[in-house]
């Protein structure tokens, strides 16, 4: 293992995935909501947001096993990001994700197996490294994710994005299940 401070890097191992996880200092009497919601979260070395994130930051990048990140990384979806929202079963969700859904084949009755895949997905890939950094904020750090499903309207699949939040301990949880192509 190796320890990681946002200004360099001691590293033991080759070979494996280097995966660190943001750990917030208390260090003064204000602290930066950003860092807060980051403290314990993780991430591929490399697509970690920047640390320092701002003067004075006492934050740190601390290595983790991959074997850690490889056992305990989760996924959660609440199902009312896919019925009613994503097939706006109540119609008060007009913006045509439901349309594109019934184009490939989908309907409402797809929604446990559509949630079931997306997490499924989200988790592989995350533990792989395969996403995007995306906006932080004081709500925390977004991640998006391609996902790809098979048509079941025709031969093929579609591929689109998913859009994630990074919390602690490896746990991700669905902001959006379409982000768009």
């Amino acid at each position: 293992m190796y320890y990681k401070q946002c200004f360099g890097t001691i590293q033991k191992g080759a070979g494996l995935p280097s995966w660190v996880k943001w750990t917030h200092h208390s260090e003064g009497k204000t602290h930066c909501p950003e860092c807060l919601m980051l403290d314990g979260c993780w991430f591929l070395e490399g697509k970690a947001p920047p640390c320092p994130h701002h003067p004075f930051c006492h934050c740190t990048l601390e290595a983790i096993d991959y074997a850690i990140v490889l056992a305990n990384a989760t996924v959660y979806s609440s199902y009312s990001k896919f019925d009613p929202y994503l097939f706006n079963t109540d119609g008060l969700h007009p913006n045509g994700k439901a349309k594109l859904l019934k184009e490939w084949g989908y309907t409402v009755d797809d929604a446990r197996w559509l949630q079931s895949e997306l997490e499924q997905q989200a988790r592989e890939k995350y533990i792989s490294g395969d996403y995007r950094i995306g906006k932080l904020d004081l709500h925390g750090q977004r991640i998006s994710i391609t996902i790809e499903i098979p048509r079941k309207d025709s031969e093929g699949t579609v591929t689109f994005s998913t859009g994630w939040m990074v919390k602690p301990n490896g746990q991700l949880k669905l902001n959006t299940p379409y982000g768009g192509k």
